[in-house]
C-alpha cells in the first residue's frame, strides 16, 4: 500500500484490532533465544504472535538468529549453511515450521554489511521476500527491519506481507512517525524510550504518548512498542499502542491479561 493510500484511522489490519502480545526471540530474550524450543514454549503460554530475527548465511540460505556472529565469533554471513548447522543454525524454514496454524510471525530482517556489495535482490531482504510472501499465505506475517532500503525491496517482492519500520533506542517519535508513514508501511515499531525523555533526547520535547499514537493512527499508521517492561508496556497500551513485544513471557503475558493477548 502506498503513502497515498494510507490517510485516514489505522484501520487494525495487521493485529486485527486486537491488543497483542509478541514473543521477543520467541519466548524472550535470554538463553534459547530463537530456538525451535523456546518458540514451542512460548506458543504453550499463548501467545499468539512471535517476534525473530533473520539472516542470511553466504550461500543464501535464511537462517533465524539476532547477532550477526555466532558465539565463536564467526559471522553468520561468511558462513555457509552447513558450517552454520555446525554452530546450532536453525534455518527459518525449519523454525516456522514448527508453528501451529493461526500464529503470527513478526520477521525482524537483519541486514548485513556484505549486503552492500550484492544487487537488492540477494541482499537479506532480497532473499526472504519470496519466502515471506509464501508464509504470508497461510498465516499472519508481518516484516519488520532498522533498514528502509530492505522494507523497500520487500515492498517490491513481497507486496502481499505488512512491513514495518523499526527504530532504535531512544529515536523521537517526532521523526519516526512521518518516516514510517512517507516510506509507506504499515506498521512503526518504536522502542519504549521514545515515548518519553531519555538520556538521548531529554524534556521537554515530547509530544505525550497518547498524542503521538494518535497522529500515527490517523496517518494510518498501527504502533508496536518493543522491550517495554510490564508498567510500561500497560502504560501505553492504555494510551493506544496496538502491540507490544516482551522478554520474559510468561511473567509479563499474565500481567497484561485484560489489556492485551
Amino acid at each position: 500500500m502506498g503513502w497515498d493510500e494510507r490517510w485516514g484511522k489505522s484501520s487494525g489490519t495487521v493485529f486485527g484490532g486486537r491488543p497483542t502480545v509478541l514473543g521477543h526471540r520467541g519466548l524472550g530474550r535470554g538463553p534459547g533465544e530463537n530456538t525451535r524450543e523456546t518458540l514451542r514454549q512460548a506458543v504453550e503460554v499463548g501467545l499468539r504472535w512471535v517476534e525473530t530475527d533473520v539472516r542470511r548465511t553466504a550461500d543464501d540460505q535464511l537462517v533465524v538468529g539476532h547477532f550477526p556472529t555466532w558465539p565463536d565469533g564467526s559471522f553468520v554471513a561468511q558462513l555457509s549453511l552447513a558450517q552454520a548447522r555446525e554452530l546450532g543454525a536453525c534455518t527459518l524454514a525449519e523454525y516456522v515450521g514448527d508453528l501451529p496454524a493461526g500464529i503470527g510471525v513478526n520477521l525482524d530482517v537483519k541486514s548485513c554489511l556484505e549486503d552492500a556489495l550484492r544487487p537488492a535482490g540477494a541482499t537479506t531482504a532480497g532473499l526472504l521476500a519470496p519466502a515471506a510472501e509464501d508464509l504470508a499465505s497461510r498465516r499472519p506475517v508481518l516484516a519488520t527491519s532498522f533498514d528502509p532500503a530492505a522494507l523497500l525491496g520487500l515492498r517490491a517482492g513481497a507486496p502481499g506481507v505488512s512491513l514495518g519500520l523499526l527504530t532504535w533506542v531512544g529515536f523521537p517519535l517526532r521523526k519516526a512517525v512521518p518516516a514510517a508513514v512517507h516510506l509507506g508501511v504499515d506498521v512503526l515499531v518504536a522502542h519504549w524510550t521514545s515515548f518519553g525523555p531519555n538520556e538521548v533526547d531529554r524534556a521537554p520535547v515530547h509530544a505525550p504518548p497518547k498524542e503521538s499514537i494518535a497522529v500515527a493512527h490517523e496517518a494510518g499508521l498501527e504502533v508496536v512498542v518493543w522491550c517495554p517492561d510490564v508498567e510500561r508496556a500497560r502504560e501505553l497500551l492504555q494510551d493506544g499502542a496496538d502491540a507490544v513485544v516482551v522478554d520474559d513471557v510468561p511473567r509479563v503475558l499474565p500481567a497484561l491479561r485484560g489489556l492485551a493477548d
